[in-house]
């Protein structure tokens, strides 16, 4: 047996409490089914001789091997069983048949690279999240399986590890010119836009928590992130789609294979579509049917999702197609073979999203809230012993505090919880009544060595954020977390703490992030949503002075809009021109996107005489110099900044 050092001078093993948890753990779950294992080696057709895959900009963007440390056959206390074994099945690394006609490249990005082969070339499922991991991909079944060109791409949803390395299989000009076509669900600009734009910044900081970006790969640190490995480090990209799917069934013929969008909006993302294959017997279920149960809430940040209408989108690919499927594959894991399994998985994960949605609101209607479900809610056992309804995305405990959150809000129903403290505030209270930090310490101690560990962090948190700068609370909470994370099925769950320790004890760690924001992404921002993020950059104290009415003219492509500072807020309102405006911003929309990308200035372009300014632009100038440029590496737990 290998012996495998803990990453962090000041890291833990798992106590005597997490051992027992584990090892019980390993007595009650179904290990007996072993069909994943089967179903996720079937088909393979390569393995690659390399590991990693080299960005562009000379950083690692992907590197497999790391986590050769879970091929070994051991058994780790510092990882929930069952999350260990679902670690284990995304070790799946290389090309792999689906069907005939259909071929998978996992393991090389979060999102697994689909192809279909087409009457003239490659119709592509999903490019993953970077430029260099899409390309290795194209690259790699093209050396296996023959040098094809790439005649179509379909992209299942708006997240960007499914269409961020759209540039490394295809060339914008040529979607330009009609050669390559690029399909999408009605609404993907906009959402995978905005996502990415709006609340940016703090959802990439939240990231570095749920998907342990920066924590090595360890039995102690990061070992899976529930439908893939983790997330690729490279260049995103985006090229606007040449048709959109608007109909909920649409049937269409691409490159001579005849295909049936299913528009599934609201499920997984808010622009998602499910495909049916009628003359290959396959059905690919995009993001909506993996061998997970997913986030209702995500914790790096993003709108709440509709539990009962993920169930019902299910059911209804059930029904239209489920019966006429031999194969069904998906944007992450591994396909599932026979009639009668994808039937089984359908029903199971039906099931599972409309269970959480109807009994978590059948607890709230009896007067459970959104700070108690958590520790209420539970699965039946029907669908706790099926390791395709296990939470390795999700938890049970956010995705039930979501549930509410959709219906009925944060407030609990207390008005005390209506105005609270800021934590930072109220601590210091708590702190003071219990005596002070050394019988806090003192206690908290205790509770972790009794393996409390909940109840050891109820007040050690409320220590650290009343004394930043208390070295000894800070790794006392630390201590604390580890355990946790240790314990956890869910990757978010369980990354989230690990990686909160990490912090705590080194502070916010250095490094290259995961980047939703790229050149493309910023031009794809229309010209009302650029202004909209203006209005959030605005550090409105510094304009309470200022008022002003522009009109703005893209003359190329007729658009117009007004945009108003007023009470210290930006608002725009598209479709419309001010009869007397302070001044008129006219600038072609082909040479705007310069200035959406970073490349150049609104200024420059004036000065260029690229763009006129009419009338008084003390405002414009104004309204730049006032706006912020967010940190990215911002203090998510007190006493971390470096």
């Amino acid at each position: 047996m290998t012996t495998y050092k803990h990453f962090h001078p000041d890291g833990k093993e798992p106590s005597s409490f997490t051992r027992e948890s584990q090892r019980g753990l390993r007595d009650v779950l179904p290990f007996e089914d072993k069909r994943d294992f089967e179903e996720h080696r079937r088909g393979l057709v390569a393995t690659p001789e390399f590991t990693r895959i080299m960005a562009d900009s000379g950083n690692v963007a992907w590197d497999m091997g790391r986590y050769d440390f879970l091929t070994h056959g051991e058994d780790f206390d510092s990882v929930h069983p069952s999350l260990q074994r679902q670690a284990i099945l995304n070790m799946n690394y290389g090309l792999y048949e689906v069907t005939p006609g259909i071929w998978q490249v996992r393991g090389f990005d979060l999102a697994n690279v689909s192809f279909i082969e087409g009457e003239t070339g490659w119709i592509i499922f999903d490019t993953a999240t970077t430029v260099e991991t899409a390309r290795a991909a194209l690259r790699f079944i093209n050396d296996h399986l023959g040098e094809r060109p790439v005649s179509a791409v379909v992209h299942s949803h708006s997240h960007i590890d499914h269409f961020g390395g759209v540039r490394g299989v295809v060339d914008e000009d040529d979607v330009r010119a009609g050669r390559v076509e690029i399909i999408a669900p009605a609404g993907f600009v906009e959402h995978a836009v905005a996502e990415n734009v709006y609340a940016g910044n703090a959802m990439i900081r939240r990231s570095f928590l749920q998907y342990g970006v920066l924590t090595p790969a360890s039995p102690y640190g990061h070992v899976d992130q529930a439908i893939g490995k983790n997330v690729a480090s490279g260049t995103p990209s985006l090229i606007t789609p040449s048709r959109f799917i608007t109909e909920t069934i649409e049937e269409h013929v691409v490159d001579g294979v005849r295909m049936v969008f299913q528009s599934t909006p609201g499920t997984e993302a808010p622009a998602e579509m499910n495909t049916y294959f009628p003359d290959l017997k396959a059905f690919w279920a995009a993001e909506n049917v993996t061998a997970t149960i997913h986030n209702i809430y995500t914790l790096r940040g993003a709108l709440v999702r509709d539990a009962l209408l993920w169930s019902k989108k299910i059911g209804e690919a059930l029904y239209l197609f489920g019966h006429d499927t031999d194969v069904m594959f998906s944007s992450h894991s591994w396909p599932r073979w026979g009639n009668e399994r994808v039937k089984e998985v359908l029903r199971a994960q039906r099931d599972a999203y409309a269970h959480l949605n109807n009994r978590v609101l059948h607890l709230a209607n009896q007067g459970v809230t959104i700070n108690q479900v958590h520790n209420e809610y539970q699965q039946p056992a029907s669908l706790r012993n099926q390791w395709l309804a296990r939470s390795y995305h999700g938890s049970e405990q956010h995705n039930a505090r979501a549930i509410i959150n959709r219906y009925l809000g944060y407030w609990d129903g207390n008005p005390a919880t209506l105005i609270p403290l800021s934590p930072e505030d109220s601590a210091p209270l708590y702190v003071e009544m219990m005596g002070g930090s050394g019988p806090i310490i003192k206690k908290g101690l205790e509770l972790f060595e009794s393996g409390h560990y909940l109840e050891a962090q109820e007040i050690v948190n409320k220590l650290v954020y009343a004394e930043p700068d208390n070295a000894s609370a800070k790794r006392l909470l630390a201590d604390i977390f580890e355990q946790i994370g240790y314990q956890q099925e869910s990757t978010s769950v369980r990354n989230s703490f690990l990686s909160a320790a990490y912090e705590l004890r080194s502070g916010i760690p250095a490094g290259i992030p995961p980047s939703s924001l790229g050149p493309d992404i910023l031009r794809a921002l229309t010209t009302e949503m650029f202004f909209d993020y203006l209005a959030i950059r605005l550090d409105s104290t510094l304009v309470e002075d200022l008022e002003f009415v522009a009109n703005v003219r893209h003359p190329d492509t007729g658009e117009e809009l007004v945009v108003e500072l007023s009470n210290a807020t930006l608002t725009t309102q598209v479709g419309f021109q001010a009869p007397a405006p302070d001044f008129t911003l006219t600038i072609p929309r082909s040479a705007f996107e310069e200035v959406l990308a970073g490349e150049i200035t609104v200024f420059d372009q004036i000065e260029a005489s690229i763009a006129t300014l009419e009338g008084d632009g003390v405002g414009l100038r104004r309204l730049f110099d006032a706006l912020v440029e967010f940190d990215l590496l911002f203090e998510l737990l007190p006493g971390t900044a470096t």
